[in-house]
C-alpha cells in the first residue's frame, strides 16, 4: 500500500450505547515510503518551502480535514 490515506473498520460491539464509526481514516506521512532522500529531488522556492513547511516536494503532505465539506458539498 502506497497511499497516504488509509482506512480500516474497527469491530463493532452490539451493546455499544454510541452510534458505532464503521470505517476510520488516517494519514500517513510521505517519508514513510522513502527509505532514504535520492539525490536531487524537486524543491520548493524559498518563500513556498515556508508556506508548506518542507523544502522537498515530494515530502510534501498538506493536512485536509475530513469533517470539512467536500467541494461538490458532501462531507468526506
Amino acid at each position: 500500500m502506497n497511499t497516504h490515506h488509509k482506512s480500516y473498520h474497527p469491530y463493532v460491539s452490539p451493546f455499544d450505547p454510541c452510534n458505532p464509526i464503521t470505517t476510520k481514516t488516517f494519514s500517513t506521512p510521505p517519508h514513510l515510503y522513502m527509505g532514504f532522500q535520492p539525490p536531487n529531488l524537486p524543491q520548493f522556492t524559498p518563500l513556498e518551502a515556508l508556506r508548506s513547511g518542507t523544502l522537498w516536494k515530494d515530502l510534501y503532505d498538506p493536512y485536509y480535514n475530513p469533517f470539512e465539506k467536500a467541494q461538490g458539498g458532501q462531507p468526506t
